[in-house]
């Protein structure tokens, strides 16, 4: 595979940000949420990855104090199992860290294996679940805790 550049999102990214929800969740945000997510939330830090100047995949998180709340993970299907995933959640831990982000968390489909998997290898660790959280079918989903090692957990 040809080397992944990976990079903070910018204004320039969302529609193509959009298009990838698209593709990969069963709820995908508008092109007008991923405009307020990128352009007027102060709290929001997202990432993109791309190869020879295509989007492939982006990750998103909400920054609150030394917490992050990890929005959204998604990779183009073309370019899944390859270590996209990996590569960017790895990078937006590293920016996160050097920001004073201690812990994050997010909510998980529990018939995501994939997804499991993946935050399985960043140590996250399930802390509870939200019972008929998704509109769509009524699954529930888990919430998984990671913490930044060194340092007391929060859960």
């Amino acid at each position: 595979m040809n080397e992944i550049l990976i990079r903070e999102a910018e204004e320039r990214d969302i529609k193509e940000m959009a298009k990838l929800d698209q593709m990969s969740f069963a709820m995908p945000w508008s092109v007008d949420s991923f405009h307020d997510e990128i352009v007027s939330n102060e709290l929001a830090f997202y990432i993109v990855a791309e190869i020879q100047g295509k989007l492939i995949g982006y990750v998103g998180s909400w920054i609150i104090l030394d917490e992050g709340h990890i929005t959204h993970v998604a990779v183009n299907p073309d370019y899944r199992k390859k270590g996209v995933g990996h590569a960017m959640l790895s990078h937006l831990f590293d920016c996160c860290k050097e920001k004073g982000v201690l812990s994050h968390t997010l909510e998980v489909r529990p018939s995501n294996q994939a997804a499991l998997t993946l935050y399985g290898q960043f140590g996250f660790k399930e802390a509870g679940r939200r019972k008929a959280y998704y509109e769509n079918n009524g699954e529930d989903a888990l919430i998984l805790w990671r913490h930044t090692k060194g340092e007391p957990m929060k859960v």
